[in-house]
Formats: structure tokens, sequence, C-alpha cells
């Protein structure tokens, strides 16, 4: 039997009963597994513990305050820590490839996972945008996070970005779509805020740049400059994209992505008092 993966897996969890045993089913190769767990009210602590997952309490205030509360204090037993939502799958693929990779990783780097999105069992192969890869597997004593819009970043730059080459599943849809819209509507509320405080000036450095999470975010910024936003991310993703490959569940990914857009304009359009991320 191989030996655990030295890693500490955090997972967040509010009432993810229905996430949570595929989630920590995934992770049992793991040296450890803790579950953050914001108050749920059905069975996600108790089905966490089955699972073998160690269960601790935090009221939830933003995705990167749970994660930096819980590399300073829940204790990890492990240098480095995994990140990952109740939604999320960490594939055998991946976690072997930290595994292989872990040891030659210096404690200034950082871990940028790619996901899939999964639309029930279908992968969004191409109207999601895949890869798109986000920073989860960082050292417990050095990269925190911070909330850029309605997305956690790391607060810093690393020494280094690795960026691993198998994926972990996004199950983004996993509690219907009317929990979806819901969702979204804060997240356009915290998108509409962070927009308010003022975009980072657009340089061609910054779009070319060979860093992949730069590029995308310089990309994002340019794109709320521009007329016509629901419309153009729909033709991206839809059209340029190839998302009509996907079929129906990539035109119905498309036309929500398209919502979405819509919704953030909605929110720059209210008061700002009004604002409720």
């Amino acid at each position: 039997m191989a030996e655990p993966i030295p890693i500490s897996a955090v997972v967040l969890s509010h009432n993810e009963a229905g996430n949570l045993p595929r989630c920590l089913r995934a992770l049992r190769d793991c040296a450890e597994v803790v579950v953050v767990d914001d108050g749920s009210t059905d069975d996600s602590p108790r089905l966490a513990a089955e699972c073998g997952a160690r269960v601790v309490v935090h009221p939830f205030v933003s995705f990167a305050d749970q994660r930096n509360w819980a590399m300073d204090s829940a204790g990890l037993q492990n240098d480095w820590v995994l990140h990952l939502d109740a939604d999320e799958v960490a594939t055998p693929e991946l976690l072997e490839e930290i595994r292989r990779r872990l040891p030659a990783m210096s404690p200034g780097s950082a871990g940028f996972l790619a996901r899939k999105v999964m639309l029930g069992e279908k992968w969004l192969r191409f109207s999601a945008d895949y890869p798109v890869f986000v920073p989860r597997l960082v050292p417990r004593r050095g990269s925190r996070y911070a909330m850029r819009g309605h997305g956690d970043v790391l607060a810093a730059e690393v020494a280094e970005s690795v960026y691993f080459e198998k994926p972990m599943l996004h199950h983004n849809f996993s509690k219907g779509w009317a929990e979806w819209r819901a969702r979204h509507l804060r997240y356009a509320a915290a998108e509409a805020a962070r927009i308010r405080t003022g975009l980072p000036p657009v340089s061609l450095r910054a779009l070319l740049a060979a860093d992949r999470a730069a590029r995308r975010a310089a990309w994002r910024g340019l794109s709320y400059r521009l007329p016509g936003r629901p419309a153009l991310r729909f033709l991206y993703a839809y059209g340029l994209r190839l998302g009509l490959l996907d079929g129906r569940a990539g035109l119905r990914f498309c036309l929500a992505m398209a919502a979405y857009e819509r919704m953030i304009d909605a929110a720059l359009r209210k008061p700002e008092a009004a604002q409720t991320p």
C-alpha cells in the first residue's frame, strides 16, 4: 500500500450533504482531510465524519477568509494544503501528479489546478474555457488568500507558479439551476463592488503575460470596458471557444454565463449602498 500523500486537504462546506461524500471519498489517499463547516443544518457534518474527515466549524465570511482561517487555526498537520470546495473532486490522476511533483516544490511556490466544469456528467470541454487555473495547493506557512470580486486569489505573488496537468472536476450545477442563479446574484454584487473600486489599467504586457492567471485577469479587466458584454461573452464561449461542440449542455451553459454578465450590469446600476455581496 502506498504511503499517504503528505498534504492536508481542506474542504469548505455549508449544507453540502449531496456533494461531500463524492468529494471526500476521492481524498482517501491524503494524509489528512479537514472539513471546515459553516454551521450546516443538513447531514454534512455527520457524512464528513463517516468519510474519515475531521470536522471543524467556522462562520463563513468569504472563501479567502475561510481558507486562511483553516491554515492559521484548524491545527493542520502537514506543510502543504490542498484547498477544495465541496462541489469539487480531485481526480486520482491529479493526486498522483501531486504526489510525484510535491517533493520538488519550493516553500515559496504555489500549485495551480485546472477545473473541468461539469453539467451533470457532461464535461463542458469547450464552452467553459478549459483550462482555467486556480491556486489551490499552497504551503501552510506561506501564501494567504484575498478576495477579488467573488473569487479568491493569492494575496501576494509567489516565487514560482506550478501548473498541474491533471484536472479536478467542478460540479458547479450540482444543487440545481435555482441555487446556481441565487449564488451568481451574490457573485454579481461582489463583482460590481470590485469594479466600483476601480479597475487596473489595461496594458499589453499584462494581456500577453506568461503567467496564465495574470493573463486571464487582464483580459477579464479589459472585458469590463467593452459595451455589450453579455452578448460578447456568449459569442466568445459558444463561437470562438467552440462551445457549440458541447451540444445542448454547452448552449445552456453559454446562455447562463451571458445571464451572469447581465446580473453584473444590473448590480452596477444599483445604488452602491444597496449592494449585498
